[in-house]
C-alpha cells in the first residue's frame, strides 16, 4: 500500500506522549488520500482542511520545538495561554479538526479491511464510506454539508479502483493489499485513539456545527 506505508508513524510510547514532528511527518503524507476517492466538489475541500490544519500545528511547533515537543505540550501551552478562547483556536483546534479527518481514513479503511459490504454491490465502497462519514464527521456538519456528502458515496470509486490507486497504479492482489491496509491500522490506530483520550481528558474537544 504504497500511499498508506511509505512514511511510517512512530509507535505510540506506553506514556501516550506523540512526539509532534515526527507525527506531522508522517500525517503530511495522507492527504493525497482523498484523491483517490474522486468526486472533487466533495472530498477537495476535505483533503485541503487536512493539509491546513498540518499546516497551522507545524507553523505552532516550529516557533518553539523545545516547548512543543508533544501534542501534549501544544495543547497545555496553548491552554494557558489562550485562557477563555481555548480550545476554539490556535493548534489545538487545528489538531481537532485533523484527527477528524484521520478518523473518516481509518474508519472507512477498517471496514474495507473487515469485509463489510452490500452484497449486491461487492465492488462498491458506499457502505464504508457512509460508516465512515457517520462515525467520523457528520455531527460536526451542517444540513448542507451532510446532503453534499450523502450525495458523493455514489460517485465513489469501485474498491478495485480504490485500492490500485492507493498503490498509486500498480496492479496487487487484493489480499496484498487488504494485508497492508491492516498493517497501517494497526501502527496509526493507537496513536489516534490517544489524540481523542486527550481531548476528552483536557476537556477540548468541541461539538460545533462547520
Amino acid at each position: 500500500m504504497a500511499l498508506l506505508l511509505e512514511h511510517e508513524f512512530k509507535p505510540l510510547p506506553a506514556d501516550k506522549q506523540i512526539e509532534t514532528l515526527p507525527f506531522l511527518e508522517a500525517v503530511a503524507h495522507l492527504p493525497p488520500f482523498f484523491d483517490c476517492l474522486g468526486t472533487p466538489i466533495v472530498y477537495s475541500p476535505v483533503k485541503a482542511d487536512l493539509t491546513g490544519n498540518i499546516k497551522k500545528i507545524r507553523a505552532v511547533y516550529d516557533s518553539n520545538p523545545a516547548k512543543f515537543k508533544t501534542l501534549q505540550n501544544i495543547l497545555e501551552v496553548e491552554k494557558e495561554l489562550h485562557g477563555s478562547a481555548w480550545p476554539k483556536t490556535g493548534a489545538t483546534l487545528a489538531l481537532m479538526w485533523l484527527k477528524r479527518g484521520l478518523k473518516f481514513i481509518l474508519v472507512l479503511l477498517q471496514s474495507i479491511s473487515d469485509g463489510e459490504r452490500d452484497e449486491e454491490h461487492p465492488n462498491l465502497i458506499r457502505v464504508n464510506a457512509l460508516k465512515a462519514y457517520e462515525i467520523a464527521l457528520k455531527k460536526y456538519h451542517g444540513w448542507m454539508l451532510q446532503k453534499l456528502f450523502m450525495g458523493s458515496v455514489y460517485a465513489l470509486p469501485y474498491k478495485s479502483d480504490l485500492l490500485k490507486a492507493l498503490e498509486k497504479g500498480k496492479e496487487v492482489k487484493e489480499e496484498e493489499s487488504i494485508e497492508k491496509i491492516h498493517q497501517f491500522l494497526t501502527r496509526v490506530t493507537p496513536i489516534l485513539d490517544a489524540i481523542y483520550e486527550m481531548y476528552t481528558k483536557m476537556n477540548a474537544e468541541l461539538s460545533y456545527k462547520a
